[in-house]
């Protein structure tokens, strides 16, 4: 049975109950089948014994004054409902009120040089909303495990950085991006795709690809890859298609052989959608690094 609670008291008498280990999923809702394989991965770490704790909660820190946050889609019953098919124990929905009694923080988590590139930079303020729900959202639930999507790749390695300067304690574990059968990539804002858009937005994933499929030859051959299918994309407005390394995300420089991130974020129809796949660099200048 999954026991929803609303308030911080609530909480915290179902958490004292919780068997251990517990292991958080922290959502905004909007629950698809991305968030399914998030869940079912918590279940395995959590084991037989453990518990899957989920968090559902649209935080209003992480949007700016022109982005979407009142027609965030809130399905609140069929988020509940998916939580007690993948067997999550308790389920921590809270309102905005609850969440920041005080309303909006004056204390917040500075995200530091790798959360002002990229979607930081387009979106001013934005990590640092992420990152101080999550410090909150670990603090109430106080998991052993937390499982994030890699989908959100920068994300992802911001509270990896967050978890290890401020010794938080709590494993960080990241799941695979979740893709559809077409190759986009899973999102509670592929809903507002019209049947066009979508197929204008497929260029993301198929830009990736071929990025990816280069990485081989070097750095500028992926970037010149997948930048040659998204300029075949008129219909995409592209804010940024960059190579990165996964944990500063930092640029990667011509010639450097390792792990990168391909990442790219565009707005089409109205909808802004990120995206990014994992490149392996081979080693050594290729000459087309040159």
């Amino acid at each position: 049975m999954t026991r929803v609670a609303r308030t911080r008291d609530e909480l915290a008498g179902a958490r004292a109950g919780l068997p251990a280990p517990v292991v958080l999923v922290p959502t905004m809702g909007a629950l698809h089948a991305g968030h399914r394989v998030l869940l079912r991965r918590a279940r395995e770490l959590a084991g037989p014994a453990g518990s899957v704790a989920v968090s559902i909660f649209v935080n209003p820190l992480q949007f700016g004054p022109s982005e979407d946050l009142d027609r965030y889609p809130r399905p609140l019953e069929d988020d509940l409902a998916i939580c007690a098919e993948e067997g999550a124990r308790l389920v921590f929905a809270p309102s905005a009120a609850e969440m920041y009694p005080g309303g909006r923080p004056e204390v917040t988590v500075d995200p530091g040089p790798a959360g002002q590139v990229l979607e930081g930079k387009f979106r001013p303020g934005f990590f640092g909303g992420v990152l101080t729900v999550v410090m909150k959202l670990l603090n109430l639930t106080r998991p052993d495990v937390a499982v994030f999507g890699q989908k959100d790749a920068q994300q992802l390695a911001l509270v990896r950085r967050m978890v290890g300067d401020l010794d938080l304690g709590v494993v960080i574990e990241s799941v695979p991006t979740v893709r559809d059968a077409d190759g986009l990539a899973v999102s509670s804002r592929n809903a507002y795709l019209s049947a066009q858009d979508r197929a204008h937005a497929l260029a993301l994933s198929r830009a990736l690809r071929a990025g990816a499929a280069r990485g081989a030859e070097g750095a500028r051959p992926v970037l010149a890859a997948a930048g040659q299918v998204l300029a075949a994309a008129p219909a995409l407005a592209v804010d940024y298609l960059e190579l990165v390394d996964p944990a500063t995300f930092a640029p990667v420089q011509a010639g450097l052989a390792g792990p990168a991130v391909l990442v790219v974020a565009a707005t089409v129809g109205g909808t802004r959608l990120i995206d990014n796949v994992p490149v392996a660099l081979a080693g050594g200048v290729h000459a087309a690094d040159h």
